[in-house]
């Protein structure tokens, strides 16, 4: 199985909605056409550099997304990268895909000058975490929200 990463583009709405929808789905949360239409819109935005998304494919199956958005950081000079939402189709997962999907964001951030990369999960997201404990170190913060 080849998996190719790459930049979400203009023909990978119905693809790119779908995978988002699963994801919002496993979070018990939605979000409304409009929302999905600027999103999309957003991260195909050149004028909007710092919000990306990028499509794991097999063959030429949409299989999984992931989106990331740099920001400014008061610690740091540089930005920061925040992934935001990763998925992986269910028949897909353990396959490599949201490792391939992680890196790819890896490398653009460091291609960006941003090496920072930190996302969040929920803590019942055991299968998820199995990999985000291989490739990254699990900080002690808790997130609170307005």
């Amino acid at each position: 199985m080849s998996i190719t990463i790459r930049l979400i583009e203009p023909d990978d709405k119905a693809d790119w909605r779908a995978l988002w929808t699963a994801y919002l789905d496993f979070y018990e949360t939605s979000v409304s056409d409009e929302v999905y239409d600027t999103t999309f819109q957003r991260l195909l935005d050149p004028a909007r550099p710092n919000q990306n998304g990028m499509l794991a494919l097999e063959g030429t199956r949409a299989v999984g997304l992931v989106h990331y958005i740099y920001h400014p950081h008061n610690w740091r000079i540089e930005d920061v990268c925040y992934l935001q939402d990763l998925y992986a189709a269910p028949d897909m997962r353990g396959k490599g895909v949201g490792r391939a999907l992680i890196e790819a964001v890896y490398g653009a951030a460091d291609a960006n000058g941003t090496p920072s990369v930190y996302w969040m999960t929920q803590d019942f997201n055991t299968e998820a975490r199995k990999l985000y404990d291989r490739i990254a170190t699990l900080t002690p913060f808790i997130k609170y929200q307005r």
